[in-house]
């Protein structure tokens, strides 16, 4: 999957990883940044080339053993999709760079940036082994993420990209929740494929003694807390539609504090169906949330209310996630396009 180059680590002389020769799509032109939210779902046009050269500086820790940090010069691909109007932005680094927070911030912003709801760097696991690939998360606002439902999603289907004789994907990454299998259908053209995850099982969450939901006039039901590698709030409400999320959200997620929670609204539409809307740690609002899929899916089969198969209704779509051990989350990735980033 990964070549050695011919950039070298400037403090002991050891090669840098690249992708494999013709690996990733080149950049397009800043022309082609239009409609990013014109897409079905709310999300960006499928397709559409989000490529500029975005001027950044990151700083990187080499493969040597040594500490101390350094910049590592020349432009990096960044490859754009989302699922569900989830966006992510996936470089593939020798190492997650030391001021990763910042980057995210920068890219992610829709002004400035890119923009997205987070930013995921593929490393190698094991110098040994450079088909093992690590995934790590930032979130918009630079916060890191233990795992992303939508997230895998996409970096599944940016590993495919890289991959352009390669049909069909089986691959396991690490994650700061443990490793998660990761099935892709397609091949390296297609701009929509069908992913599945296996997301873990769902556990326990905090307790949530203590709490009190007050949703500003509706009335909360049934509340849980659920980790799936990370943290959630599952609030049971009629109609998540009329629930303001953007002010009940972070108050509900500072009883959570400092970790803090995803928070999502959800209701039983029936045996097979429900229907769930986000406020995401470190993002916000947001169109869709597979991990949230997960916890939302998990708590309504432990009160009874749904089989094993359930559909969840969001914002940005509908997904489909099988309960057991471990829930497994289906998912559309849709490519949106490549940028490039200048080091340096």
């Amino acid at each position: 999957m990964w070549a050695r180059g011919g950039h070298q680590c400037r403090c002991c002389g050891h090669p840098t990883l690249r992708p494999s020769s013709g690996a990733l799509v080149q950049a397009r032109s800043a022309d082609h940044l239009d409609g990013r939210r014109g897409g079905p779902h709310g999300g960006p046009q499928p397709g559409t080339r989000s490529a500029r050269r975005v001027q950044r500086r990151a700083v990187t820790q080499t493969v040597c053993d040594g500490d101390a940090p350094v910049g590592e010069t020349g432009p990096v691909n960044l490859i754009h999709c989302h699922g569900f109007g989830n966006q992510f932005l996936i470089a593939f680094t020798d190492k997650v760079p030391v001021d990763g927070p910042e980057l995210a911030r920068s890219l992610c912003d829709p002004v400035s940036g890119i923009g997205a709801d987070g930013l995921v760097f593929g490393t190698p696991t094991d110098r040994a082994d450079l088909t093992r690939l690590t995934f790590t998360l930032f979130n918009s606002d630079g916060s890191r993420a233990e795992v992303s439902g939508n997230g895998l999603a996409c970096f599944g289907h940016a590993i495919l990209r890289t991959l352009p004789q390669q049909e069909d994907l089986d691959v396991v990454v690490d994650t700061a929740a443990g490793p998660r299998r990761i099935r892709v259908v397609g091949t390296a053209a297609d701009v929509e494929v069908s992913v599945t995850v296996d997301m873990g099982a769902a556990g326990d969450g905090p307790d949530l003694r203590g709490l009190s939901v007050e949703l500003g006039g509706p009335q909360a039901g049934r509340v849980a807390s659920v980790d799936m590698g990370n943290p959630h709030l599952v609030v049971e409400v009629a109609d998540p539609a009329a629930i303001d999320l953007a002010s009940v959200g972070p108050q509900l997620e500072a009883y959570f504090q400092p970790v803090g929670c995803n928070v999502h609204m959800v209701s039983v539409v029936d045996r097979s169906t429900i229907w769930i809307r986000t406020w995401e740690r470190g993002a916000g609002l947001t169109e869709a949330c597979g991990s949230g899929a997960c916890a939302a899916a998990a708590t309504a089969r432990s009160w009874g209310a749904v089989d094993d198969i359930v559909r969840v209704r969001m914002p940005g779509g509908e997904t489909t996630v099988v309960v057991g051990d471990p829930v497994v989350l289906s998912v559309t990735s849709t490519f949106v396009g490549d940028s490039e980033v200048a080091y340096g």
